[in-house]
């Protein structure tokens, strides 16, 4: 089923490449141009997400120590 997915959306992304591009190509360039980008396009957006994933968790971090030391400074001994 992975193979016939993969055929089907390289199909569809490359006719939408193709045609955004205003690039002439044949139905088998276009399916393997679409197969590509599709595998190109996953890996980069599962490194952005990864990345992004690891930067979100370093921000939430920070955010939950800023404020543990409000919450100290305020409540805490005086």
């Amino acid at each position: 089923m992975g193979v016939v997915w993969l055929l089907i959306v390289g199909a569809a992304a490359g006719f939408l490449a193709t045609r955004v591009m205003r690039v002439e190509a044949g139905v088998v360039q276009t399916v393997v141009l679409g197969m590509l980008g599709a595998v190109i396009g996953g890996l980069v957006l599962r490194l952005l997400i990864a990345v992004t994933g690891a930067l979100a968790g370093l921000v939430g971090a920070v955010l939950g120590a800023m404020l543990l030391i409000w919450l100290w400074k305020t409540y805490g001994p005086r």
